[in-house]
């Protein structure tokens, strides 16, 4: 579970609820007709601009990523690949065949490796992957954005609807109130859920994607680099461009046998 997702919510939505309990009460705050032009006409606009199956997609991936999963942190990703690295020198690649692995990107790539594959077959494999992979992440995040961006559009639509009726019954002022409440709320519905859920769930995607390409890039390096017997100081020297300064010669720091004369790939690049 990620904490900082719901957290956010939680204070968000309690504060906002306090600022409206301050005055009044926060019964005066809702409305039908405003929540079914704001979130009615914001899924409608986004039928309209993803298939269906992109949507509901979406949701379900927002869910997964920006409430539940956790990525893995690229520190213990270059420790996995040191153990398995030490594995091979010792044995062979075949002994890596039963080596449990949780993650299934690292399982696949190694399973690769295992079945005898060459290096620059494994790579297209893996990056091929990773790459449709990324993409229909991106298209969660398409999704969320787009809702960010048209519900304060229909907000704004609302307060039309709104002062249009208010104006054609200026003679009745019984109904200037409800009139004058859909013109307002409308325009605070909208704002409130695009940017206290839509475009800040879009944001924690694209992290989400961002963190995912780092892993995936890592773990490449780290399948061909395992194949190819790279010896594990200097497997860990080329992966640890993939982490902050700061986490740097942390990995390295513990006894390895002394370095041998191998030959590798090293880091396409850095993230």
């Amino acid at each position: 579970m990620d904490l900082a997702t719901l957290i956010g919510l939680i204070i968000g939505a309690a504060v906002i609820a306090m600022a409206m309990l301050s005055g009044s009460d926060i019964t005066i705050f809702i409305n039908v007709p405003g929540l079914l032009i704001v979130f009615g006409g914001t899924f409608a606009a986004t039928l309209i601009k993803f298939p269906i199956g992109d949507c509901f997609r979406a949701i379900g991936l927002a869910t997964k990523k920006a409430f539940l999963q956790e990525a893995d942190h690229p520190a213990e990703l270059i420790q996995l690949a040191n153990t398995l690295t030490e594995t091979v020198r010792k044995k062979n690649i075949i002994a890596l065949e039963d080596v449990e692995i949780e993650n299934t990107f690292f399982k696949k790539g190694i399973q690769l490796c295992t079945d005898g594959h060459k290096p620059d077959f494994i790579r297209n494999v893996l990056v091929k992957e990773m790459n449709l992979s990324i993409e229909r992440h991106e298209m969660g995040e398409k999704v969320f954005r787009a809702m960010g961006e048209s519900a304060p559009a229909f907000g704004m639509i609302g307060t039309l609807v709104g002062l249009v009726q208010m104006l054609s019954s200026l003679e009745d002022p019984s109904a200037i109130g409800p009139a004058m409440a859909v013109a307002l709320l409308t325009t605070l519905y909208g704002a409130l859920f695009a940017n206290l859920v839509a475009l800040p769930i879009a944001d924690k995607l694209r992290s989400r994607t961002d963190q995912e390409r780092i892993n995936k890039s890592l773990i490449i390096e780290s399948v061909i680099g395992i194949l190819q017997g790279v010896n594990p100081r200097i497997l860990d020297e080329l992966l640890e461009s993939y982490l902050p300064v700061n986490k740097r010669h942390v990995i390295g720091n513990k006894d390895i046998e002394p370095p041998e004369s191998t030959s590798g790939d090293t880091a396409d690049e850095t993230a």
